[in-house]
């Protein structure tokens, strides 16, 4: 198990605020053009936001548009790239442990990456990953 460069807590955070600012205004337009309304929180926002967080990275290694932005992005500890299953483990998975213990998890998670040498929090054993300092630009073939 190799954690290099791990991400703390506020990138993190400024990377789902930018993501989810993101999600929430392509919600808005699309929701005035079909429903001729601003509408916001919709179970349906609430679907793209889930396939938008397994998906993007999933296909962009490892980075959606806020961790980009932030120049963090999800490894595999690994070190293989980042998949669909990954993801969907992360996302859902970790969802699943969070309601089951009405968010006790989230803030177990929250102290995790404040805390922890590896900043790994609960999503982040559960789909066996972590969040890393890699700008872009230092993106390498093999992964």
């Amino acid at each position: 198990m190799t954690v290099s460069r791990p991400a703390g807590f506020l990138s993190r955070l400024g990377a789902n605020i930018v993501d989810g600012l993101l999600i929430t205004v392509v919600w808005v337009m699309i929701s005035y053009i079909v429903y001729q309304e601003f509408t916001a929180g919709d179970l349906i926002q609430n679907i793209l936001q889930a396939v938008y967080a397994v998906v993007v990275p999933a296909l962009w290694y490892g980075y959606s548009v806020g961790k980009y932005a932030f120049g963090i992005r999800i490894a595999r500890i690994d070190g293989k790239k980042v998949g669909i299953g990954t993801m969907l483990m992360r996302v859902f998975g970790a969802g699943i442990v969070y309601a089951l213990t009405l968010g006790i998890a989230l803030l177990a998670s929250v102290i995790m990456v404040l805390v922890r040498k590896d900043r790994r929090a609960v999503h982040d054993f559960i789909a066996g990953t972590y969040v890393k300092h890699e700008p872009p630009e230092m993106k390498k073939s093999a992964e």
